[in-house]
């Protein structure tokens, strides 16, 4: 995986980030959901790189990056806007002030978050099988939580969800979360599974309930401030969903939500479920270099 990339480590103001860059062309950064790390690009990333210069990283806390031990007041140091600091630093120091942004699950949380705290950076983004914080939050449901479980169970305050999920082998907890009803995990290249269950420590466990703590506290807040602001993501964002996800299945029109959160958007359902770069990887390339090909970040 990622053949010909190069694996380096860059220290931010918050954080240490782990990340594998390669190619050539206009700088994409691609950030991962929950509980994957970079590798769940690992079937788009040299394809992307033939065009573009492509930065896939590990969220603080998550893979091999790490963040603080302590989450801070109301859990502000696993903010998405503390995630999104990162990578416009990390970005920064790899040399581009300015950038395309992709983001799947959390990591399309923190790219959101990207777009409203440093607009002018973010010159085009996508974000894959989400709607908004505020959104969900404000229209929860019992078909939502049922399919959504772990945002409640995650956000519980320290250390209850923590040591549940330490408390039963890394694999299991894996196989268990990532496989969805009616599609399991047969998708899932055994090699980037294996990496999954091996980043799955303590500390990426501390760090992943710390991060659900925050959507729930600090996370809200502030988009509930841009919410009565008016703030709205300014950059052509490009939205993707599962029809078989949980977004999907709940939620059924995404789009018609996200533009009440966005200035321009495009984009549609893909067939397939949650993780939709491993199980759809060849149609979510096809809707990144529709969008983000032959334009200069």
């Amino acid at each position: 995986m990622f053949e010909g990339f190069i694996r380096t480590e860059i220290t931010t103001s918050g954080a240490r980030i782990h990340l594998r860059h390669g190619g050539d062309g206009s700088p994409l950064l691609l950030l991962h959901g929950n509980p994957l790390t970079h590798v769940s690009w690992h079937k788009i990333a040299g394809r992307l790189a033939e065009r573009f210069h492509v930065v896939a990283a590990d969220l603080r806390g998550y893979g091999d990056s790490v963040g603080p031990e302590d989450g801070g007041e109301n859990h502000i140091n696993y903010s998405f806007r503390a995630m999104a600091q990162d990578h416009v630093e990390a970005m920064e120091k790899l040399g581009y002030r300015e950038f395309f942004a992709a983001g799947h699950d959390r990591g399309a949380r923190t790219v959101h978050r990207m777009c409203l705290d440093h607009s002018g950076r973010v010159k085009r983004a996508a974000v894959i099988d989400i709607l908004p914080n505020y959104h969900i939050w404000t229209h929860a449901s019992k078909n939502w939580a049922m399919k959504s479980w772990h945002w409640l169970f995650m956000a519980q305050p320290y250390d209850l969800p923590e040591r549940m999920m330490a408390g039963v082998p890394a694999q299991w907890f894996m196989e268990k979360k990532l496989s969805k009803p009616g599609i399991g995990l047969g998708f899932f290249d055994p090699e980037a599974f294996a990496e999954y269950v091996r980043c799955f420590t303590w500390k990426t466990i501390r760090g992943s309930c710390e991060d659900y703590r925050a959507c729930a506290t600090c996370d809200f807040e502030m988009d509930e401030a841009d919410k009565k602001a008016g703030r709205k993501v300014d950059c052509p964002l490009l939205v993707l969903w599962g029809a078989k996800s949980h977004t999907g299945t709940v939620y059924g029109d995404v789009l018609s939500v996200w533009r009440d959160y966005a200035l321009e958007i495009s984009g549609g359902p893909v067939a397939c479920g949650h993780y939709v770069p491993e199980e759809a990887p060849d149609e979510t390339l096809a809707w990144l270099l529709r969008h983000f090909g032959d334009r200069a970040a």
